[in-house]
This record gives structure tokens, sequence and C-alpha cells, in this order.
């Protein structure tokens, strides 16, 4: 390989280390859960979307055991030769039915779904209209499509509305509004029925990434559209949250939706299907989401009493209803510099910095879930008193 072409690449790391930005991985050594082991240590784990607390559910675990014993361990196949498990239908349609769907489609990942959805549907000929906080997995299926792109200001109604305007003169015969469900950096919920409203004024089709809602928000826990009480066109979302954690994508929608991009949509015409222990174990977390009426109280119990202890010793806090609780430090390095020192504490979080959020709004995203307990929460709070004080970043 190039000498020249390796040090290049040497000198991008070496910047990113220099600016404080370096992604460091910590090695766990337990399932997934309220508390964890890194190494010898265990600690309050406040960084998974681990909402519901299923990740390590004992039925989860037994329906995925019992399934690689019943089907096998894996598909060895794309779904359209010989991919395709009575399984696969069965979590598809009870998808569907959760979300109030026609029908759904299974991917790899949900930034699959959303990187196949766009191009099949639409083409140069049509528009798509994007909220700038998109998920990176809406944005780079957008720049795959020949549609016409459009991009609002985040949640900016007047704005949404000046680009359909703008997409309808400029004759669009299509057009698609995309937007995240929650923003899954801030927390902050869509404006759905404000989107609803002018997608029927203007004669568009709403798509909602609903990855961080599926499965709790809401009185049924089927996502900001439940939550809001409105309806949506096309949702996306996951299987690697609150169902389960683990991996996996949809998109539910309807039946010509579905049906098209089951010939057309690329992430899925090549890509392995989920393997069956995933699928077995994505309908027993449906299960367990459609009696989880406990769990959700027991999640946002925990954020209501997050968030007040965390305002109560003065962090600056991102406003918001939503599980995750953005604590804000401006910052890269200080952001990493308080995520280690919280480790030492015992508690497990991570810094988030550009590129992953803009420069200058560097935080420590917080997320609760149904299976912390409160004193784990308040050992938690104490740490965060104790290291943001040492810091400066509280008096």
């Amino acid at each position: 390989m190039s000498n020249a072409f390796l040090t290049d690449i040497a000198k991008t790391l070496d910047a990113i280390e220099a600016e404080g930005l370096t992604k460091r991985e910590r090695m766990i050594t337990s399932p997934q859960g309220g508390e964890i082991t890194v190494g010898d240590r265990e600690v309050i784990n406040l960084c998974a979307n681990n909402y519901l607390g299923l990740a390590d559910h004992p039925d989860l675990i037994s329906a995925a055991c019992n399934a690689m014993d019943d089907k096998g361990f894996g598909m060895a196949s794309v779904r359209f030769i010989c991919g395709t498990q009575d399984i696969h239908r069965e979590l598809e349609q009870k998808l569907a039915k959760f979300l109030n769907k026609d029908d759904a489609i299974l991917f790899a990942a949900c930034f699959d779904a959303n990187g196949g959805l766009f191009e099949p549907l639409l083409g140069p000929e049509d528009a798509i209209i994007s909220d700038s906080l998109n998920h990176a997995s809406i944005i780079d299926g957008v720049r795959l499509c020949k549609a016409k792109r459009y991009r609002y200001l985040n949640s900016d109604m007047n704005d949404l509305e000046a680009w359909l305007k703008q997409a309808r003169e400029d004759g669009a015969r299509h057009i698609m509004i995309a937007t995240d469900g929650v923003f899954s950096m801030d927390g902050y919920l869509a404006k759905l029925p404000e989107i609803r409203a002018l997608a029927d004024k203007y004669d568009a089709v709403v798509m909602v990434d609903d990855c961080h809602a599926t499965g709790f928000m809401g009185p049924n826990g089927a996502g900001t559209p439940d939550h809001f009480g409105v309806d949506v066109d096309i949702l996306t979302g996951t299987l690697g949250k609150a169902l389960g954690g683990a991996i996996g994508g949809y998109i539910a929608g309807p039946q010509p939706v579905i049906d098209l991009l089951r010939q057309r949509a690329r992430p899925y015409l090549f890509s392995n299907s989920l393997p069956p222990s995933i699928v077995a174990a994505g309908i027993e977390a449906l299960n367990l989401v459609e009696q989880g009426a406990d769990l959700r109280a027991r999640l946002f119990e925990n954020t209501r009493f997050w968030r007040a202890g965390l305002e109560s010793l003065g962090f600056d806090l991102l406003p918001g209803e939503h599980p995750i609780v953005p604590v804000m430090l401006g910052e890269a390095q200080l952001a990493q510099d308080m995520a280690a020192q919280l480790f030492d504490e015992g508690v497990y979080v991570s810094g988030f910095f550009f590129p992953v959020v803009p420069r200058g709004q560097a935080r420590i995203r917080t997320q609760m879930n149904a299976a912390l307990t409160r004193e784990e929460l308040t050992r938690a709070l104490a740490a965060f008193g104790k290291v943001g004080k040492s810091l400066g970043v509280i008096s």
C-alpha cells in the first residue's frame, strides 16, 4: 500500500486526537443492563438505548435459544432466494399490526432500512423535504435517491411550509417529508400534528424514523404517532433499541409501498436475512411491549426523577419529556473528561461531540431505562454532583 496514503490517514487521526475528538471503546464483559461490568468494575450504565430494560430479559434469551434449536443459526441467504422462514413473516405482520400499518419489511438494521427506502419510491421528478437534524441514515438514503432535495430548519414549520410551496412551484410530482420521530441527540419530539396538517395541505407523504420511540412512546408504546394520536404514512424503526437491543430494522406502511420495496430496495435484496434467533426474540419483545404498561410507567418515572435531580444540582439540560436527557457542556474535551471521571465514580456515560453534534455543543447524553433502580439513580446523581463540581461545570 502507498506510504503517502497511510501517512495522510495517520495525520488525520493525529488531528482528531489533538482536537479531543477521538472516540474510544470500553470492553463490557457482562450482559447489557442497568449495571454492567467493564473490566473488573461494576458501573451504572446511563448511555444505552435499552429503554425498557429488555436487552437481558430472560424471555428474549429463551426465545432466541429455542429458535436456534428449531430454526438453526443463520439463513446463509437473502430473502428472495432461500432466506425467508415463517417467523420472518410472522414478525413483519406483528410489527405491521402493532404500528397500525398494512405490512412491514425487515432489514439488517434501520440504517439499511433508511438507506433503502427513498430510491425505489421516488425519482428525479419528485422531491424530499428533510429535517436538518435527521439521522445520518436518512441523509445517506436521500443522497442515494435522484429526487430533488430540500432541507428545513429543525422542527420549523414555517420553513417546512416554505419548502413545500417551493417544491410545488418547482413542479414536483410527489413530495415526501422525512423526519426523525425523536431527534436522538436532543431528545426533542418532531411536531407530527403540524407536519401531518402541512402534508395534507400540500398533498405530501410523511415518513418518520421512530427508532427512539417504538416500544415506549404513546399509550400503547407504538411510537410518536401513537404519542400524538396522528397517522403518518411510512414508519421506519429498529429492533436494536427498546425492542431487545440486538439488531434489525424495518419499514412499515401501505401495502403497495412494502411490495415495491421487496422488489427494489437494495439493502433488502442484497443482505442476508436476519438470523432466526433475532427474529424470534423480536416477536417476544413485541409480546412484552404489548403487555408493557408497567415498564413504560417505570421508564418515565425514572426520567422525571433523573431530570429533576440533575436540574437541582445546577446542570444545563435541554428541555423535554423523552428518556434522553442531554447534559450540555460545550467543549469536546470537557465532555471527554467528565465521562472519564464519572466512570471512575462508577457511572458509565459517553461524551458526544463533533461530528456527532455541532462544534461547541458537546454534551453527555444520559438515557433512562426501566431497569434502573431508584438507588442506582441516586448514586449516579451523587457522582454527577461530585464530578460536575470538580470540573467547574456546576458550583
